[in-house]
Order: structure tokens, then sequence, then C-alpha cells
């Protein structure tokens, strides 16, 4: 009897979250529809190019995005570690990207994901949208009433699409990139992204872009599954300067690794993981610094002052810093070890 009770509670339960959900989609297509109204007098849309894709080896999944509109970032991109990844866009409803997460965390391939949340907007006509999952199924959608030039093109593990380009070439120019290009998912991505605005891009120009690449298997800490959350708001020039960012979130990627392999007491890897942040940022004085203070609490002193020589050169405020870093344990707290440390604050 009381297996029984147990099995009915839980059918009962599914039953309730089954129901709940397809509230929820209900509520999106409502609201999907409102949109398409506010769209039809006078909201301008949120035209762009963007990529989702998954890498096979690692399991990471991500979105990528560029468009001649404010803060694309804020819109069109949508991932989950373990669950799938979205870029909803043209006249773009957010709740593609909310409501296809649930759905594919509730075991919905994307595929079924998109089509289901299709099939409740009536504003499916102005709509672009593509879903890949975690198991690496992707589909997109380009309605009929998109501004020309514009489609998509799904691949193996990746969809690229494009809507109001300058020619039809953009999003075949993507896929090629993405399919030809060595590197992780975030490189690929980018180089999609390139290929676009090199075959012609937006037919308005450039504003704004975004990537975001999240871990292939959740940690139960999303805050740690995010590898890249990069946007760039308004820029002449968004491209280039997303490049930049994920290059300096590469470094300090390396620099958080570096920091865990200290805790490990593996300071063989910190050293490692530290040094290659440095490689891809030299002239960026933080990591310089802590990399030096790292090395004092190895007992590696003297292998710490040319960097501390470097941080204290590219700005006096460090060495500032060193007493105050003691206080709180961060530098052993030894009169000798300190003032060789700052002895080389003048030293050119």
């Amino acid at each position: 009897m009381k297996m029984r009770r147990m099995l009915e509670i839980t059918t009962l339960a599914m039953a309730a979250s089954s129901f709940l959900l397809l509230m929820t989609i209900k509520s999106g297509a409502q609201r999907g529809r409102a949109q398409a109204v506010e769209c039809s007098s006078g909201l301008r849309p949120v035209h762009t190019f963007s990529i989702v894709a998954r890498d096979p080896v690692t399991g990471e999944l991500g979105v990528a995005v560029q468009s001649h509109w404010f803060s694309v970032g804020s819109i069109v991109p949508w991932a989950e570690s373990g669950v799938g990844a979205i870029a909803t866009q043209s006249f773009a409803d957010p709740s593609y990207g909310k409501l296809g997460l649930d759905l594919m965390r509730a075991g919905k391939s994307a595929p079924e994901a998109l089509r289901a949340l299709l099939a409740g907007d009536d504003g499916r006509d102005v709509r672009q949208v593509a879903m890949i999952d975690a198991q690496g199924r992707v589909d997109a959608w380009t309605g009929a009433k998109n501004i020309q030039s514009a489609g998509h093109h799904v691949g193996r593990n990746y969809s690229a699409q494009a809507n109001l380009m300058s020619n039809d070439q953009v999003w075949p120019a993507m896929a090629r990139a993405f399919e030809r290009t060595r590197g992780d998912l975030a490189e690929r991505m980018l180089a999609a992204l390139d290929a676009a605005q090199a075959a012609g891009g937006d037919i308005r120009g450039r504003q704004s872009a975004a990537l975001i690449v999240v871990a292939g298997k959740p940690s139960g800490k999303p805050w740690q599954d995010r590898i890249f959350d990069l946007r760039v708001d308004d820029s002449p020039e968004p491209l280039r300067e997303l490049r930049r960012l994920v290059n300096l979130q590469r470094a300090y990627n390396h620099m958080n690794a570096g920091d865990a392999a200290v805790e490990r007491h593996d300071n063989e890897a910190a050293l490692r993981e530290y040094g290659a942040a440095e490689r891809l940022v030299p002239d960026n004085a933080e990591m310089v610094f802590w990399h030096a203070v790292a090395l004092v609490n190895m007992h590696r002193v003297e292998e710490s002052l040319p960097l501390f020589r470097r941080a204290f050169t590219m700005d006096r405020n460090w060495a500032v810093l060193v007493p105050r870093i003691v206080k709180t344990g961060l530098l052993p707290d030894n009169p000798q070890v300190i003032d060789r440390i700052l002895s080389v604050a003048n030293q050119r």
C-alpha cells in the first residue's frame, strides 16, 4: 500500500509539472502575439546574424551574435549548461529563450521545443529562431515575413541564421567558416561572425555583439558553468571588441585555474596557469601582481621580484597595496620579505 501511494503521488506530481509547463508555453505564445501587434505598430525589430553550436568533444554549448541594434546580447542569446542554446531574433520574442530552455530541460529535443513554441505563436512569420540541445540535435526557423535577405543553414552540431542582410551569402559564409576553423567553440563561433561581416553583414551596419559558452556538464553552480558570457552593447567595431574580450576572458580563466591549483597546493600547475594568462595579456598589471604574490607564498621570493617590478612600473598603486594585503594574510607578515618586495618599486 505504501509503495502504491508513493507511485500515485509521483504520477500526480508529473501530471502537475506537465500542466504547468503547457500553461507556461501558452502564456509565452500570448506574449508573442502581443509583441507581434507591437511590432506592426512601429516597434523596431532586432535583425541580426547569429550562430548556435555545440562542441561534440567537450559538450560545450554556445551562441554568438552581431547586430545593428543596441545591446543585442540582452535579447538574442540564451544558453544553459547540459540543456541547450538558443538564438531568438528578427522581431525577437525573448520568451523563446526562456521557454525553449524549459522544454529542453524537461526532456524535449531542440527541434521538438522549437516546433511547440512556433505552433503557439501567431507571430511566427516574423520570427527567426535557432535551437540546439545538449545532444547536438538542432533546428532553425526563418519566418516568411523576415526582411530579406534572410535564411539559415543547419549543419552538424550548429545552425547559422541571418536576416536583413546585404545579400544571401552571409549565412552560407558563416557555415563554411565554422566548419573549417580549428580551435575551441568560442574561436569557431567568432570565425563565423567574422565571415558574416566579410560577406556583407547587416545591411544597416554594425553596433553590438555577444558571445556565450557554457560547460558541457552542469556543475550545479551556474555561475561556474559560464565559460564565456560577454557583451559589446555599443561599438563601431563590435566584433573586434568582442575578440578582445574573449582573449581577456581566456586569460582570467587561466588565472582562476591558477588560483584553484594554489588551493590544491599544486604549485607547478598554478604557475603554468598564471604564465598562460600573462602571455595572453602581457600588459595586465593585476595578473602580473597576483602571480608574484603566489610565488612569495611558495617561498620563491627572488623569482617574484621581477614580476613585482613590472607591476609597480605599470602602476605605483600596486606597491601601496603590498602592506595592506599583509594584514589579510595574502602575503606573509615578514618585514624582511615585504621590504625586499618594496625595494624593487624604484628600480627600472
